[in-house]
């Protein structure tokens, strides 16, 4: 394979994962129809997403890959991705999200997910929010993760936390989807206590974090995702 097709395959896989980050928010729970209807114009637009939303989650990928691409130049031929949290601002779930850590990390392969007190790449956050849980970004290329007080008393809470995780490493909602579905979040119901990724989610996000590596191994074209 030549040089430019390989070129790219990195830029078109960086893209997918780009695509794949743009969820923000992504809510634990799908909303009903109820709830849909009483929801304010600004909630819903936000759950939905929006060209804001997308170029805040562009911002998010590209930190990420800086982070990266440091690691890269130091750790030549790198095969994994360190992506570093930080938990201060949600020191109720921090049990939630060491098994959530645990689990991820047990289960792919190219990202590896570490926490840290400083030179985070993402955040959580707990509270009180009328959408339940979510994943999003500040705006400034960095993301966060919230966890909502009610909703982690009704859900499994270490679902509900590696669930939102799994928007941060790629993977999008699919409510429709069983139990045994990491991604199908609150679809299931509040008995599902299922908090690992299934066979093909686990091989998604290996694959969307392979080709960020592959794009990262071609530091020349970072800035022509941008």
């Amino acid at each position: 394979m030549n040089r430019s097709r390989t070129s790219l395959l990195a830029i078109l896989g960086a893209a997918a994962l780009v695509s794949s980050l743009a969820v923000a928010p992504a809510a634990f729970a799908a909303p009903t129809p109820d709830t849909a209807k009483s929801a304010s114009t600004k909630a819903t637009s936000a759950y939905a997403g929006s060209a804001e939303d997308e170029a805040a989650n562009r911002q998010f990928f590209d930190a990420v890959m800086k982070s990266a691409l440091k690691k890269q130049a130091a750790q030549p031929g790198i095969q994994v991705v360190t992506v570093r949290y930080r938990t201060t601002r949600a020191p109720s779930f921090r049990s939630q999200i060491s098994q959530s850590t645990q689990i991820w990390n047990s289960s792919v392969s190219n990202v590896k997910l570490q926490e840290s007190s400083s030179g985070a790449d993402f955040e959580y956050r707990e509270g009180n929010d009328s959408r339940g849980s979510y994943a999003s970004t500040d705006g400034r290329g960095h993301g966060y993760i919230f966890l909502d007080y009610r909703q982690n008393q009704q859900y499994n809470s270490t679902r509900v936390t590696a669930h939102e995780t799994g928007h941060v490493l790629g993977l999008p909602d699919h409510y429709s989807g069983p139990c045994s579905e990491l991604m199908s979040g609150g679809g299931p119901g509040t008995s599902c206590t299922n908090a690992y990724p299934n066979a093909q989610e686990r091989q998604r996000v290996n694959s969307l974090w392979a080709r960020g590596i592959a794009a990262l191994q071609d530091k020349g074209e970072l800035t022509k995702i941008r």
